[in-house]
C-alpha cells in the first residue's frame, strides 16, 4: 500500500507542484490550501507524513503542527521562507522533524520525504534484538518499545529526539559529528554546515533531560567535532 502524504500550502502552484512530484513517486497525496481542510483529513485518514507551509490563511503552520502533534507521531516537514531562521527553530521546537526552505528543488524535497519515511518506518518496526535497552546514568532507552525513562519516570520524546539519543547512546564514549548524526537519523545526503537542525534538537533534548550546557551529565558538546555521551 502506498504511503499517504498530506501537503498543505496556501499557494496552489507550490502545493500542486509538490503533490505532482510525490504522486510521480507512487505516493498517495492529499493536497489542501487551508488548515481546516487538513485537520479534517487528519481525522479521517491514517497518514504517514505531512508537509506544512508556515503561512496559511486560517491557521499558521506552527499552530497546525502543534495541533497535529497532539494525536499524531508521523514525520512533519515544514516549508519556510528563505532566511527565516526563527521559523525553522520554532517549527522544530513544536515537533517538526525537518524543514525545507523556499525556493527548493522538487527532487530534494522528494529525497527528504523518503528519508523521513525510512526513519519513521524503522522507528516503528523496532530495532535489532541486541542492545534492546540502552542505559546511562539513570537514563533508559528501550529500542523495542520506543520508551524512554529518566530516573524511572517516563520521558516524552519525539521520534527524531529518540533517534538522536539512540545514536549517541550506541556510540557512548565516542564523538559523533553533526554530519554523522544527520546522516544516521535522517538518512539524507543533503547536509550543510549551515543546517542547524541537529543543534535545535540537541537543545530540546537537553531541556527534557534537565541537562546543563556548562556541565552536562548526558550530552556533551565537543567544540568543532560534534556531540558525545561519556562512557
Amino acid at each position: 500500500m502506498p504511503d499517504k502524504i498530506l501537503v498543505v500550502d496556501d499557494e496552489p502552484e507550490i502545493a500542486d507542484l509538490v503533490s505532482l512530484y510525490l504522486r510521480n513517486e507512487a505516493f498517495t497525496v492529499y493536497t489542501f490550501y487551508r488548515a481546516a481542510d487538513a485537520l479534517a483529513c487528519i481525522q479521517r485518514e491514517k497518514l504517514d507524513l505531512a508537509i506544512l507551509d508556515v503561512m496559511l490563511p486560517d491557521m499558521d503552520g506552527f499552530s497546525l503542527c502543534r495541533k497535529l502533534r497532539e494525536t499524531c507521531q508521523f514525520p512533519v516537514i515544514m516549508l519556510t521562507a528563505k532566511g527565516e531562521e526563527l521559523d525553522k527553530i520554532k517549527g522544530l521546537a513544536l515537533g517538526a522533524d525537518d524543514y525545507i526552505t523556499k525556493p527548493f528543488l522538487p527532487l530534494e524535497m522528494v529525497a527528504r520525504v523518503k528519508a523521513q519515511l525510512r526513519r519513521y518506518k524503522r522507528y516503528n518496526a523496532g530495532a535489532e534484538k541486541e542492545d534492546t535497552v540502552l542505559v546511562h546514568s539513570g537514563l533508559s532507552l528501550n529500542i523495542e518499545t520506543h520508551e524512554c525513562m529518566l530516573n524511572e519516570k517516563p520521558l516524552a520524546l519525539t521520534p527524531t529526539e529518540f533517534s538522536i539519543l539512540q545514536t549517541l547512546l550506541k556510540n557512548k564514549g565516542r564523538v559523533v559529528s553533526a554530519e554523522e548524526l544527520f546522516h544516521q537519523v535522517w538518512e539524507d545526503e543533503y547536509f550543510s554546515k549551515s543546517n542547524n537542525t541537529i543543534t535545535v534538537h540537541i537543545r530540546h533534548l537537553r531541556e527534557k533531560l534537565g541537562d546543563s550546557f556548562e556541565a552536562p551529565r548526558y550530552i556533551k558538546t565537543v567544540w568543532g567535532c560534534g556531540y558525545k555521551i561519556e562512557a
